[in-house]
This record gives C-alpha cells, sequence and structure tokens, in this order.
C-alpha cells in the first residue's frame, strides 16, 4: 500500500499511462484531464523537466511529501487531507444511482462547479467512471473515480447540490463506487480535507479507515 504514498505518479505508471505526459522522471496528466503532476522522486525530482508540456501561470497540484520547488515556481497553497481506505462494502441501498455518460457531462460540470469548483474538468471522466442521482432532471449528486492505480481506485467528485443534501445521496453513491470496485478486487481510497470532521465521520460510518495525513500541494509556474 506504499503506492498510496505517491499516488499521482503510479497511477501515470499504470492504469492511467495513456493519460500521462512528461519523461521518464516527471509527468503531468494532460490538459484537460487533471491538474495534477507527480514525479518518481517527489522530494528531489527534476520538475523543470515538464516545461515543454506546461505554459506560465498554469496551476499544478502535487499530492503527497511537498518538495521544495525550483525558483520559477511559486507556492500557491496546500490543502492537507486524510488518505483513507475501505475494504468492506457499506451496508447502504444504491437504489437511485445511474451511470453517467457522455451525454450527462453538462450537467456533471455545472453541479460541480456549483459545489467544488477547480477539481473537473471536461476530460475528467476519461480517468473512470461516474455516477449519479438526478431528480425531476437535475443531477443532484454525483461521485466517480480519479486517480486509477493497479489494485487502487480514488473516490472523488462526491458532491451533492446545496439544496439536496441530508438525503443519503452521496452515502448511496459512493457506496456504489466502492462496491464497484471491491467486486473487481480493486481497493478503493479517498481523500478527504482534514478540517472536514462531518465528511470523514460519513467515510468512517462507509467502512474507510484513515491511512494517512497527505497534502495536496499547488504550485504555480511563473517562468519557463
Amino acid at each position: 500500500m506504499t503506492i498510496l504514498d505517491n499516488p499521482v505518479w503510479y497511477a501515470m505508471q499504470t492504469v492511467h499511462r495513456a493519460l500521462a505526459q512528461g519523461t521518464s522522471t516527471v509527468q503531468r496528466y494532460k490538459p484537460g484531464v487533471l491538474q495534477l503532476m507527480g514525479a518518481e522522486h517527489p522530494e528531489a525530482a527534476p520538475y523543470n523537466e515538464l516545461r515543454d508540456w506546461l505554459t506560465v501561470g498554469e496551476k499544478m497540484y502535487i499530492v503527497g511529501d511537498v518538495p521544495v520547488m525550483p525558483d520559477n515556481w511559486q507556492y500557491v497553497k496546500q490543502v492537507d487531507c486524510l488518505q483513507m481506505v475501505c475494504d468492506v462494502k457499506p451496508d447502504v441501498p444504491q437504489t437511485d444511482v445511474i451511470k453517467l455518460e457522455d451525454n450527462n457531462l453538462a450537467d456533471m460540470l455545472t453541479l460541480i462547479n456549483l459545489v467544488m469548483p477547480g477539481f473537473f474538468y471536461e476530460q475528467t471522466p476519461l480517468l473512470g467512471d461516474y455516477f449519479g442521482i438526478y431528480q425531476s432532471g437535475q443531477l443532484v449528486a454525483m461521485a466517480g473515480e480519479r486517480m486509477r492505480l493497479d489494485g487502487y481506485t480514488e473516490v472523488s467528485a462526491v458532491v451533492t447540490h446545496p439544496e439536496f443534501t441530508g438525503r443519503g445521496y452521496a452515502q448511496q453513491l459512493v457506496a456504489h463506487v466502492v462496491a464497484k470496485n471491491l467486486d473487481a478486487g480493486v481497493l478503493p481510497f479517498l481523500h478527504a480535507t482534514a478540517t472536514n470532521e462531518r465528511a470523514v465521520k460519513v467515510y468512517e460510518k462507509l467502512g474507510f479507515r484513515t491511512r494517512r495525513k497527505i497534502a495536496f500541494a499547488q504550485f504555480e509556474l511563473i517562468s519557463l
């Protein structure tokens, strides 16, 4: 499970190899998929090797131990998360869940940019399967698969429209993604903001346990 200490890199070396750009030691997800980059040895990686795949002003996240960056990178912010894993199927009925397809993309972008902007893009659904719940023709909750490594899948994009919270939709969706992956022999994991105690308690109720604290550090390329 130690590969989860460096999930971006190992995802791009395995399941998401076709979605990666870069060199043999430093890579990023393609633009329009995710603003994440990773390295084989993140604490001392030559991040400027990615110059051919980046533009000045572009902001990228590094997940894991926060490195010391070259002078042409500017630190923006850091989100401290709990990395949680789940090896049991949640006992939650999943009666309202449907699989989201290409024709649902506009609804997905509308919902997630309302609730959690900046982490989901037009090509993000290439990463895995996404699921949702509709009410009266409106997408009101969704969740899906983001980073996928050999043997592991990250549950992500767990959002509910503010007018439809408290109805258990997020639990249904997370339970569905967890069950799908466990049935395939894949261990689900996720990242919850460490200060979001309510979300952490919900995930613990669903069977997730904290593996470690992990940082999402954002840096901006200020010159080539």
